[in-house]
């Protein structure tokens, strides 16, 4: 086990040896702060690099996305053995300020830059024997978007003593947009204790509402690259007022209802009156139909045989004949 220590000896030497001799080792240098563009602008992304460019020379742009490892990133451009390959998404707006790349400077230029522009960009060079260093540099940057035209809402209870929220949010904006809400007019502003404003998430709370606190409010959605802002009207009610006028509404109503009612019923004692009046007589009432086996009879005949006065009997009576003693 007595060569363990040479052998780490000449690790360490070798090591040394080739961090010391020019040629030997790849060095990549990238600006140490975000960088920032505006959106539809050109950006420029700096990387330089020394180290001896042969044949086996290599560059790599590649991107990530934010919030992801560097292990996910995506090829931008390529360029080895003389030659530029452009590549994924970018391909067409993506080339190198100096190309070919051979002269120390590898800098990335991207135009018309979006939104979906802002993210890690990497920079990484290879130039075999090169291989003591990694030969990468990272480079963060940010597209500047003004802020879009916000939303504004409102919830809560606005009566008098109740408490209300107003928001306001921007669907885009980079950096993201701070918050500010304004009343307008020449109403005057609710006390500070009765409003609270977060200019981060852009919420307004409101407490211990008035009659006076109901007005047009404006919210501005701010950042370095501009402003947006929205309007919402607060209308306040006074519940109380309510009920006193529910209540003369309610009367108005009994009364009309009442009136059409005693309209009604004296209407329909005129026309009453106007019938004629229909009596019946138990002497009016007749009977059309005969029952069975008995024959019209006339009203009143004289028996010369004996002397009675025969009457007929009623289809409602006994069919037979009934004999009165005739008075002379």
């Amino acid at each position: 086990m007595a060569w363990l220590p040479g052998c780490f000896l000449c690790r360490v030497l070798l090591v040394w040896v080739g961090l010391s001799a020019p040629g030997l080792a790849v060095e990549v240098k990238v600006p140490s702060e975000p960088l920032s563009a505006p959106v539809g602008k050109t950006a420029e992304l700096t990387c330089s690099y020394s180290t001896s460019v042969g044949d086996n020379f290599a560059l790599e742009w590649s991107f990530v996305q934010p919030g992801k490892p560097v292990s996910m990133s995506q090829p931008i451009l390529y360029f080895t053995n003389g030659q530029l390959y452009p590549t994924g998404s970018k391909a067409e707006r993506a080339s190198l300020l100096q190309n070919p790349p051979t002269g120390g400077v590898a800098t990335l230029k991207l135009t018309d830059v979006r939104p979906s522009d802002t993210g890690t960009y990497l920079c990484q060079i290879n130039n075999p024997p090169d291989f003591y260093t990694n030969g990468l540099g990272l480079i963060n940057l940010t597209v500047l978007v003004p802020p879009s035209r916000p939303a504004c809402s409102q919830s809560g209870q606005t009566f008098v003593g109740g408490s209300a929220a107003l928001r306001c949010s921007s669907s885009m904006g980079a950096p993201k947009p701070v918050y500010n809400w304004i009343r307008l007019g020449a109403s005057p502003t609710p006390s500070p204790g009765s409003m609270v404003q977060d200019e981060v998430s852009g919420q307004l709370i409101l407490t211990n509402l008035s009659l006076a606190s109901s007005g047009t409010y404006r919210c501005v959605a701010t950042n370095q690259m501009g402003s947006a802002s929205c309007e919402l009207t607060l209308s306040v009610t006074d519940p109380s007022k309510g009920r006193v006028a529910g209540t003369v509404i309610g009367v108005l109503l009994g009364l009309l209802f009442l009136s059409v009612a005693v309209f009604c019923l004296i209407r329909f004692q005129k026309e009453r009156r106007k019938r004629p009046k229909e009596t019946f007589g138990g002497s009016d009432l007749q009977e059309d139909a005969m029952a069975p086996g008995v024959s019209e009879q006339p009203l009143e005949r004289e028996d010369s045989s004996n002397g009675l006065l025969e009457r007929p009997s009623s289809a409602s009576t006994v069919t037979t004949k009934s004999k009165l003693p005739m008075v002379v």
